[in-house]
């Protein structure tokens, strides 16, 4: 059977403890990138949030450093100039007087060869961005709150702690990829990156549901141990995951390349280049952030460890191998457990047989 037909069927059964590790590694890797770009580059924040005044105006036949030679008599020589959408030039700089702004609007228009009117000019204060974040933090402290009370709640609290370490991990991963790649931060930026936590959140959910309602099943939950009941239900809803990842994905890379490359609609870069990471870092974060954050929780518990030294003492019983003693026999052990004896698990004593009458 091939691997899209063991998909289609949920009948795939991946290692994912071992591809855990692997996960591990690179999240480490990416988280240090991003933290890396962060210090050393920045964040190239729009205008919205630094303040200033903007020309935009379409200058195909122009480079930038043509537009510094223009703008540097008029003492604007460290202006922010960047190419958006291909050949839309944009210059962005500290607001000045009005003289000052029909200069340069008249120097931009001659080296675009457009006339005046095509310069668009638009002039932002730094407080409006200010309230922006302000905003935008409030309403991330808020939503952390009520996600983790709600996912306690419905299902529990090693749960919560997972999918908003997930979270986290996918908000700092795309916010470094801004850093790396020096994208403009723009209100449809901040707008994106709450919109990524719902969607990391919805794909995280859906496997933590699906593990306990496995774990309510005694069936399940008696033969094998927490880290084990992960990973199946992560294959019984990978196919799922794939599915609604590659859905959401395609309307967004259709933004991206057909609305923003093509058509030439530059104001939907920023949210688009936010979503298309996010989506791909959520999709992965919930397999190998969340789970796994869970999974070593869970394992922790003293009813998953002796339900851990109970299936290693049957899995020895029935290949003939000593146990390994997982817990010193000087510590007190858990009540309902087998005792060991020099590693090894003491089989009970057989029953009497009675008399036949």
């Amino acid at each position: 059977m091939s691997v899209r037909s063991k998909l289609a069927s949920f009948d795939n059964d991946i290692d994912f403890p071992r591809l855990w590790r692997i996960g591990a590694v690179v999240s480490l890797v990416l988280l240090l990138l991003s933290g890396g770009a962060l210090v050393g580059r920045g964040l190239n924040l729009g205008i919205d949030f630094e303040g200033g005044t903007a020309w935009e105006v379409q200058a195909p036949d122009a480079s930038v450093a043509d537009a510094r030679e223009v703008l540097t008599p008029l003492g604007l020589g460290n202006a922010k100039i960047q190419f958006v959408g291909g050949d839309n030039l944009r210059v962005q700089a500290e607001p000045g007087d009005d003289a000052g702004l029909a200069e340069v609007t008249v120097a931009l228009a001659e080296l675009a060869g457009a006339d005046r009117t095509d310069v668009a000019i638009s002039t932002v204060g730094p407080t409006w961005g200010d309230e922006i974040l302000e905003k935008a933090q409030r309403a991330l402290i808020v939503f952390f709150v009520l996600i983790a009370a709600y996912i306690a709640v419905r299902l529990e609290w090693k749960m919560a702690v997972g999918a908003l370490a997930a979270v986290v991990h996918d908000i700092l991963i795309v916010i470094g990829f801004y850093a790396v790649f020096q994208l403009e931060v723009t209100p449809a930026t901040v707008i994106a990156i709450l919109t990524i936590m719902g969607y990391s959140l919805y794909d995280t959910i859906v496997v933590f549901d699906k593990a306990q309602a496995n774990a309510e099943r005694p069936a399940l939950a008696q033969k094998m141990n927490y880290t084990d009941l992960m990973s199946l239900s992560l294959n019984q809803v990978l196919m799922r995951s794939i599915n609604t990842s590659i859905t959401s994905l395609l309307p967004v890379l259709s933004m991206l390349f057909v609305g923003s490359f093509l058509l030439g609609a530059v104001t939907l870069q920023e949210f688009a280049y936010a979503l298309a990471v996010g989506l791909g870092i959520g999709a992965y974060s919930s397999i190998f952030v969340a789970t796994p954050i869970v999974a070593w929780l869970k394992e922790r518990e003293p009813q998953q460890q002796n339900l851990r030294q109970r299936l290693e003492a049957q899995s020895a019983r029935r290949t003939g191998q000593p146990v390994a003693a997982t817990v010193s026999p000087s510590e007190p052990r858990p009540a309902g457990t087998a005792p060991l004896l020099s590693g090894r698990v003491i089989p009970p004593r057989p029953r009497k047989k009675g008399k036949r009458r």
